[in-house]
């Protein structure tokens, strides 16, 4: 695994993502309570930010058409959305967030 640091807990919003650029590829990192989680920052049905859509209740909304994702799995839970996004293992040290985006925990690739 190859973990980049993609941000301080301070940056993360309790009801928003936030857009990190991990060498070539842009996640989102959002938080849920104590838990971080990590997406590809691109909704599966249109190619719209997912950091721009609120976070709540482990899901982050893609704000264009309404569709949510769940954070742990990436698989969206309602239309018109129909494939999950990439997600991203994450290390939480002291009050850094790490991502590794060389592995999917879902096994979707990203786009």
């Amino acid at each position: 695994m190859a973990f980049e640091r993609a941000c301080s807990l301070d940056e993360l919003m309790a009801d928003q993502g936030l857009a990190v650029t991990l060498g070539d590829l842009e996640v989102v990192v959002a938080r849920d309570g104590d838990e971080v989680f990590a997406l590809q920052n691109e909704c599966s049905h249109a190619a719209v930010a997912l950091s721009e859509g609120e976070v709540a209740s482990c899901q982050i909304e893609c704000w264009l058409h309404g569709s949510m994702f769940d954070l742990r799995t990436g698989k969206p839970t309602n239309l018109p959305a129909t494939e999950p996004v990439a997600t991203f293992p994450v290390d939480v040290r002291g009050t850094d967030v790490y991502v590794d985006t060389e592995t999917t925990l879902n096994g979707v690739t990203p786009a």
